[in-house]
Formats: C-alpha cells, structure tokens, sequence
C-alpha cells in the first residue's frame, strides 16, 4: 500500500476539483443538514439530470424537515413520483418524524447517530456530517468504491465483507487532516467517480484527459482499469405477468393504494391480478373473471350490473432491479361510479391525478387518458 497516495490523495483530488469538478450544483456549499440530507437521498439511485429538475421542486414543497414530518404521506408520494425507488420517499418521511422526535428538529452532527435514523447508511450519514457539519467522516458509495479498488489494486469483489472492511480503512485514511476541507474533498469524491474515473469509460482509457492519479493508480498500472472493481456475474431477472384493471367511469377512474411493504408501496395504481410467471401469450378474459381476479368479492356482482364494455389494453413492460413486471391493461367502463367496501379503492377524476404519488408506468398511462379527456372537451 502506497503510503505517499494516502498522504497526497486528498491534496490532489481537492486540486483536481478545482479545475475539473462539478461546479454549481443546488445542493453544493449549504450547511443546511435537511437540504444535504434531501439531495443525497434523491441522488441515490436517480440520475443528477433528473435531481438537478426535481431537487429544487421538492425542497419548495417541503422547505424543512418540519414541513416534511407534518406532511401526509400521500403528499410526499406524489412529489416523488418518477423518481423510482419509493421506499427512499416513505424512508424520508419517516426520518423527518424521527428528527423531529427524537432531536428536536435538529439533525446530529454524529455520524454515528445520524444512521440511527431511517433511511440513512453509514456512507450517506458520513456525506451529512461532512457537508452539513464538516467533519472528518468517510464516505463509501459504488462510485468510491470503483475508485479505491482500482487505485489500490484490490481484486475482491466489493461485496465480500473482507474487501468492504478493507475499503472503508481506506476511505478513513485518505481524509484530509483539516476538516474544513470535508465539503470540498467529499464533493470532488463523489464527482471524480462520476465524470472522470468511470466504470466503462475512465479517462486514463479514453485519453481525453490526463488522471492525476494515473502514475500510482494500480489498475492503470497492472493494465486492469476495466477488470477492477471485480464484478459479481448476476442471474437473469425473473419475469412476471400481471393484469390490471383500468376501470372507468366518465371522467373517474379506480385507484387502489398499495400496501406500504409490497413494491411501489404507498402509491395508488390500477387494482391488479397477483403475478405470476411470464407468459408470452396470455388468454383472453371476460369481464367477470377479470372482475373476480382484482377486486373484492363483494364487489364483484354490483361492478357487472354496471358493465357497459371490455377492451384489451397495451401491455406495458417495467424493468425493476432484480425483476421484470409485463402488465396487461384492461379497459373496462360502466355507467355508474359504485361504492367500495375497501378503503384502498378510490374514485379520481382524471383532472386530480397530479394529487396522487403513482407508480410511473401507470402515471404515464393515465396522463396519456388524460390528454385524450382534454383534447375531447376542445372538440
């Protein structure tokens, strides 16, 4: 292990951030422990073009942690809404609460506590505390990861727990010694992971620039840039088929709010079938056995009484992270909006969709039956 790499790193990539990081960010040079804590948790698993539109929005919309924690969280949903991952969403609501609770408000500037509260790992509640409240706190996403490995040469996969202990040593290591350089350093982290020392493309491959890092990088040196990290070869996602039911009533149609631990928990989508694995030709169902399949039992005679006509829809394919969802849509109309025993099935008229956190596929169907209301009440 390169003593002088550890001595200098931190020196050379605040250097490096000055000419050649990001600059200019929302959410750069706040001390604002909330709006940190909002921008690393949108910035997750969202890409920083979408975060860089939505981040502002959503800290308009809920400009403290105590706006947050009063908030419903049907509220917080629907801002969410195409940001993917809902559980980070439900997770910050939550966490408001907790803060609110348990701090008085106040986020702790221990990073120790700060992973205490929900929603919040070790790297981001390090990327909190050095930010908000520049302490020498690590932090370790897949960006810092891919850095270390190759600038280490560590040839584990980065899941072992013998490599990630070995990394996040690492990672502590190499802090600057003055804390009021955290901000910067942990900034120029994150951004050298980003644009520079990238998983497919990295500088030092593509020659476009030169890495400050290329005569001690290990990987540069072994010729293993692109070996390292190690990846872990991942099984094919299973896929699944569902049917959902898109039924209408004039200018309504029928949500159901899903349950808070199934995927898309929280949000209201179409009443579904339960999934089952895929198959490429599905048959043909009538109005009662799609009925039977997505509703209540009770409901079931009164909705067909009502039955006006059934249509097949599109089938909407949505990848998800470790599976594949193809929906079959049914379009199914009846004369009159009846009542419903549950309360997770909700009438709403298509001009009020905008109030409702919906899973994206379904909020992109709607949007487009919306549009076609619109263009009808022009006409």
């Amino acid at each position: 292990m390169s003593e002088a790499l550890i001595k200098n790193f931190a020196k050379k990539l605040i250097t490096w951030h000055g000419l050649d990081g990001r600059q200019g960010l929302p959410w750069q040079g706040i001390r604002d422990p909330y709006a940190v804590w909002v921008s690393e948790i949108m910035l997750q698993q969202t890409q920083v073009a979408t975060v860089l539109e939505r981040y502002p929005r959503f800290m308009k919309r809920f400009p403290t942690v105590t706006h947050l924690a009063a908030a419903p969280l049907d509220d917080v949903l629907a801002e969410w809404a195409g940001l993917g991952y809902y559980s980070r969403a439900r997770n910050l609501h939550v966490c408001a609460k907790q803060v609110m609770e348990e701090f008085g408000g106040k986020f702790p500037s221990d990073p120790a506590l700060l992973e205490q509260l929900k929603g919040i790992g070790r790297s981001t509640a390090g990327a909190i505390a050095a930010f908000a409240f520049h302490e020498r706190a690590p932090i370790l996403d897949a960006n810092v990861k891919r850095i270390l490995a190759r600038l280490f040469g560590i040839v584990g996969a980065v899941q072992e727990k013998v490599v990630n202990d070995q990394l996040w040593f690492l990672a502590q290591e190499l802090l600057p010694q003055n804390a009021e350089d955290m901000p910067v350093y942990t900034q120029a982290l994150m951004d050298f992971g980003a644009t520079w020392c990238t998983s497919r493309k990295p500088v030092c491959i593509s020659g476009n620039k030169k890495c400050p890092f290329e005569k001690t990088c290990q990987a540069n040196l072994s010729d293993q840039v692109l070996l390292l990290p190690r990846k872990v070869v991942k099984a094919k996602s299973p896929e699944f088929n569902c049917d959902m039911l898109l039924l209408r009533c004039g200018d309504l149609v029928l949500l159901q709010k899903r349950p808070e631990k199934a995927i898309w928990g929280g949000l209201w989508s179409l009443p579904e079938s339960v999934w089952r694995a895929r198959e490429k030709n599905t048959s043909h169902l009538t109005a009662k056995e799609l009925l039977r399949m997505v509703l209540p039992e009770e409901n079931v005679s009164t909705t067909l009484k009502s039955y006006n006509s059934l249509e097949r829809g599109l089938e909407i394919k949505h990848i998800f992270t470790h599976r594949c969802l193809w929906m079959q849509i049914w379009n199914l109309s009846i004369s009159n909006a009846i009542e419903f025993s549950s309360c997770d099935l909700k009438w709403v008229s298509l001009m009020q969709l905008g109030k409702y956190g919906l899973p994206q596929p379904v909020k992109l169907l709607l949007q487009g039956l919306s549009l076609a209301r619109d263009d009808d009440l022009k006409n």
